[in-house]
């Protein structure tokens, strides 16, 4: 029986391309949360939406950077100043630039490396891109949750181009 590796079913850049349509779709959820609410509303002790907002800005591109140019990356969920639903913006779209420019430099064949990404996570290329995007999944349904709560139709799900 043949083995069909995931590059043959996926290659990098339409993986990029699948991981940045979750990212719009994340910053539409961003974009519709009213910004006081964005900052201070939560639901059972969970965070703000803004606080799950900057661990995926602590861990996309710093993890994308990490793994392009071999170096440890502390990872860092505090970004100290950011209190306008702009600023934490102008921080995602950064991290897209900081994505697109490192994921440009990993080779195909590095993606089944094994690594440990920010000194502690043992895996590979792979599992933690999947990580990365699983985890942005996760938080972006918390926010969702939160939008109902409020009364706010969050964007449909499927809405990523």
């Amino acid at each position: 029986m043949n083995t069909i590796t995931a590059q043959q079913v996926i290659n990098t850049t339409e993986l990029l391309a699948h991981w940045q349509g979750h990212r719009n779709l994340t910053r539409k959820v961003i974009e519709v949360f009213p910004e006081k609410e964005l900052f201070d509303y939560s639901i059972g002790g969970m965070r703000s939406f803004a606080g799950m907002v900057m661990e995926l800005l602590a861990i996309g591109g710093p993890g994308i950077q990490e793994i392009a140019t071999n170096t440890v990356n502390e990872l860092n969920e505090q970004f100290k100043g950011i209190t306008q639903k702009e600023q934490l913006l102008q921080l995602w779209d950064e991290s897209t630039v900081t994505i697109n420019t490192y994921w440009a430099q990993i080779l195909a064949e590095r993606f089944s490396e094994e690594i440990t990404i920010f000194g502690k996570y043992k895996g590979t290329v792979w599992s933690s891109i999947f990580y990365f995007i699983d985890n942005e999944i996760h938080h972006r349904g918390q926010g969702y949750v939160y939008l109902r709560s409020l009364g706010i139709e969050p964007p449909f799900f499927w809405d990523r181009p």
